[in-house]
């Protein structure tokens, strides 16, 4: 039975990506336009405060100064990491999402 169902969900898999190959080259192909996506006011500002502090001149400062830049440099980093949109899944929900699409299919 377990047979059986492992060739059917092959057989599934491979009908679903054969046709989206063979016709991937007849149709025209689609010019790419630039994305004007839109940078925030508050990101474009931390990121000439970052601009600011590479263009600096730090020979002159004293180490306590450096240390201030240097956590003022990984809090922005930190905080323009955070602002970013993109999803991110941990191992394990892959493997549970996984798990789901073959117990339900």
């Amino acid at each position: 039975m377990k047979k059986v169902t492992f060739y059917l969900m092959m057989m599934l898999l491979s009908l679903s990506i054969i046709p989206t190959t063979t016709f991937a080259a007849e149709k025209n192909p689609i010019t790419v336009t630039s994305n004007t996506k839109e940078i925030p006011e508050n990101v474009k500002t931390m990121l000439s405060r970052l601009d600011e502090i590479k263009a600096m001149d730090k020979s002159s400062m004293k180490s306590s100064e450096k240390k201030a830049l240097r956590k003022e440099v990984r809090a922005i980093n930190a905080e323009l990491r955070s602002t970013g949109n993109g999803v991110y899944l941990s191992v394990g929900a892959i493997i549970i999402v996984i798990l789901l699409l073959i117990l339900l299919l």
